[in-house]
C-alpha cells in the first residue's frame, strides 16, 4: 500500500481566474487535491475538469499544471503564482528538505527540474540532461569545471528559452559538465541575476523585471 503524505495548500490567482487547490494526499503517481472546495483523485497525466494537470508525484511533492504554468507543490507550505499585469510576473517556490529550493521548468520548451543555486555563475548540467534537450554542447566554448568528483571538462552554451512558471527568458548562458554532475540542473546566476529575488519566510520569490 501507498504511503500517503496529508497537508499542503497551493493557490492560484490571477486577473482572468482563481484556482484554490489543497493537496490532501500524496502518494507515488498519484494525489487528492482538492479544488476550489471540488475533491478529485488524479494520477499522473490526468486534467482535472477544472483545468488542473497532475504532472508527476511522489510521498514529498507534486507538480501540476494550471493555465500552462507548472508548480511544485512541496508539503506544508502555501504558494501563490499571481498575474498583477500582462507584463508582470511572480513565481513563488518553497524549501524542500535539506533547505533547497526545487522547481519545475522549461528548458527550449522541455519540462525539467531546477535546483535555485545563487553560488553558481550560470544555469549549470550535465552531457546527459543536455543530449535528452537536444543541446549542442559540443560547438560551445570548451571550459573546466568543478564537480563533486573534481574537475571536469565542461562546455559553455547559450541556450534559447529558460523558463520557471511563467517568467521566461532568452539567450541564457549555461555550462555542460561532461561528468555525470550536476544531478540536478542548477539555475545559476545566468537567470537569478535578471529577475529581483527575495525571500519570505524560507519561500524564494522569483519577480520578473518591468
Amino acid at each position: 500500500m501507498s504511503r500517503w503524505i496529508i497537508g499542503f495548500m497551493l493557490v492560484f490567482t490571477s486577473l482572468a481566474f482563481a484556482q484554490e487547490l489543497e493537496v490532501k494526499m500524496l502518494a507515488q503517481g498519484s494525489a487528492l487535491i482538492d479544488i476550489n472546495g471540488k475533491q478529485r483523485m488524479l494520477r499522473t497525466g490526468n486534467t482535472s475538469p477544472e483545468g488542473v494537470t497532475l504532472v508527476s508525484a511522489d510521498s514529498q511533492r507534486a507538480i501540476v499544471e494550471v493555465k500552462g504554468e507548472r508548480q511544485t507543490l512541496v508539503l506544508n507550505r502555501r504558494i501563490s503564482t499571481r498575474f498583477n499585469k500582462a507584463s508582470s510576473a511572480e513565481v513563488r517556490i518553497a524549501s524542500a528538505r535539506g533547505g533547497h529550493h526545487i522547481t519545475s521548468g522549461r528548458i527550449n520548451g522541455h519540462p525539467v527540474e531546477f535546483m535555485v543555486d545563487t553560488g553558481a555563475t550560470t544555469v549549470a548540467l550535465n552531457y546527459l540532461e543536455a543530449e535528452r534537450l537536444g543541446i549542442d554542447f559540443l560547438a560551445g566554448q570548451e571550459v573546466q569545471v568543478s564537480t563533486a568528483n573534481g574537475k571536469a571538462k565542461g562546455f559553455l552554451v547559450s541556450l534559447e528559452r529558460v523558463a520557471v512558471g511563467n517568467i521566461e527568458l532568452t539567450q541564457v548562458e549555461a555550462i555542460v559538465s561532461t561528468s555525470r554532475s550536476p544531478e540536478i540542473i542548477l539555475l545559476g546566476n545566468s537567470y537569478l541575476s535578471r529577475l529581483n529575488m527575495a525571500v519570505e519566510e524560507g519561500v524564494l520569490v522569483l519577480k520578473a523585471r518591468q
